[in-house]
C-alpha cells in the first residue's frame, strides 16, 4: 500500500518540475531577441504609412546611444515625429519596442512661424514659436491651461536644449484632429509644441513619460549633434 508520505513527495516534485518549465518559458520570452530594426520597419509597415526610412534609422540610433548612456528610465517606447509630412497626414509614430507593435499613429502640430502646411523652420530660441527638432526625454506631466501636458527635456545642445524654457510640452488641442486635416486650410499650429489631438492626449502621456525617447525630424536635421 503507498504511503500517504510518498504521495506527497510525488506531489512536492510534481509542483516543482511545472515551476521549473514556467520559469524556463518567461525566461526565453523576456530574453527573446527583438527583431532587427529593417525587420521592424518592415512589419509595422511604416514605410506605406509615410515615415521616412531615414528618420526611423536616425530615431533608433538616438534611441539606443541615450540608452547606453542611462537616460532613458522608459524604455519600453520610441516615439518618432516626421515633419518632411505635411500637417494633413499622421506623422506621429509611437512604437512599443517590447510587444514590437505601433500603439499611436496619429496627426501632430507644429509651431506656427515653422511654416504652413510643412514644417520647414525650426528653432531653439524662446518666443521663436516654432518647433524644434531632435532628441528628447519625456519628463514630468502636469495640469495647465491645455490641461494634461507633458514636459520634453531637449537632449542637443544648441538645437533643442531650452525646451524646457520654452515650455515644450505634449498636450492636447482642439486644432488637431481628422476633420481639419481634410480641410481646405488644414490642421491648426501650436506656440512650438508637438501639440496632439484631445482624444488621445491622455492615453499618449501615460505610456510615454516618465523617461522616454521622442524624436522630431525633419529633412535639414541630418544627424544627432555631438552633445547627445
Amino acid at each position: 500500500m503507498i504511503k500517504l508520505q510518498h504521495i506527497q513527495d510525488l506531489f512536492k516534485k510534481g509542483a516543482k518540475l511545472v515551476a521549473f518549465c514556467l520559469f524556463l518559458t518567461l525566461s526565453n520570452a523576456c530574453f527573446a531577441e527583438p527583431l532587427p530594426k529593417e525587420q521592424l520597419y518592415q512589419k509595422l509597415d511604416l514605410e506605406q504609412r509615410g515615415l521616412s526610412k531615414k528618420a526611423f534609422d536616425l530615431a533608433v540610433r538616438g534611441f539606443e546611444k541615450l540608452l547606453a548612456q542611462g537616460k532613458l528610465m522608459n524604455s519600453a517606447v520610441l516615439s518618432i515625429v516626421d515633419f518632411s509630412l505635411p500637417s494633413s497626414q499622421k506623422r506621429l509614430f509611437v512604437i512599443n519596442l517590447i510587444s514590437q507593435e505601433l500603439i499611436f499613429y496619429d496627426y501632430v502640430a507644429h509651431g506656427k512661424n515653422s511654416g504652413a502646411a510643412i514644417a520647414k523652420s525650426f528653432s531653439n530660441n524662446i518666443n521663436s514659436l516654432k518647433s524644434s527638432l531632435g532628441f528628447f526625454v519625456t519628463k514630468n506631466t502636469y495640469n495647465g491651461k491645455n490641461g494634461l501636458s507633458l514636459e520634453l527635456d531637449g537632449k542637443e545642445k544648441g538645437i533643442n536644449d531650452h525646451a524646457l524654457a520654452r515650455s515644450v510640452v505634449i498636450h492636447g488641442a482642439p486644432y488637431v484632429n481628422e476633420n481639419l486635416a481634410k480641410q481646405k486650410y488644414g490642421m491648426g499650429r501650436s506656440w512650438g509644441c508637438p501639440a496632439v489631438p484631445e482624444k488621445i492626449n491622455k492615453s499618449l502621456i501615460e505610456s510615454i513619460k516618465d523617461g522616454s525617447c521622442f524624436f522630431i525630424y525633419a529633412p535639414v536635421y541630418k544627424k544627432e549633434s555631438a552633445s547627445l
